[in-house]
């Protein structure tokens, strides 16, 4: 009796085990198609409408920076330019500088001595700072590996 009823042969009966994978094929597929939907698209976004532009004759604008050059030497005399600093003009040197055309303070240049004390060189760029001038470049000979 209980080997002829259907609920007792399905126990017996082994199936299909579940699939534990996942199929990554339509993933892909639906990825590329959207990066070459992306790469057609990207470039007409950017640009812009189409203007035909008319010629000139005008000279090019100068954007080139203003910059002014401060250099430090071994014995810590400051130079603004070429001129050597009398020693406690700085402050007043630097608030004479005419800012730049666009209304910001020049960008400075800074050039010091290896031997320097590094005490030395950052009381001039903190003087810098006081006086507004942000955009300071320090200048070296080259690149050198790490100690």
């Amino acid at each position: 009796m209980a080997m002829g009823s259907p609920s007792s042969r399905a126990g017996k009966r082994r199936g299909r085990a579940p699939m534990a994978d996942i199929n990554v094929t339509p993933l892909v597929d639906v990825m590329l198609v959207l990066l070459i939907i992306f790469m057609v698209t990207a470039p007409m976004l950017s640009a812009g409408v189409p203007v035909n532009l008319p010629d000139a004759n005008a000279k090019p604008l100068d954007q080139k920076p203003v910059e002014i050059s401060i250099s430090l030497d071994g014995n810590g005399v400051i130079y603004l330019g070429d001129a050597p600093l009398e020693p406690g003009t700085f402050a007043q040197r630097l608030a004479e500088v005419p800012p730049a055309p666009d209304g910001k303070p020049p960008q400075v240049v800074l050039r010091a001595d290896r031997n320097l004390d590094y005490g030395r060189v950052m009381a001039v760029m903190g003087e810098l700072n006081r006086a507004g001038f942000t955009a300071i470049s320090l200048v070296t000979t080259g690149s050198v590996p790490s100690p």
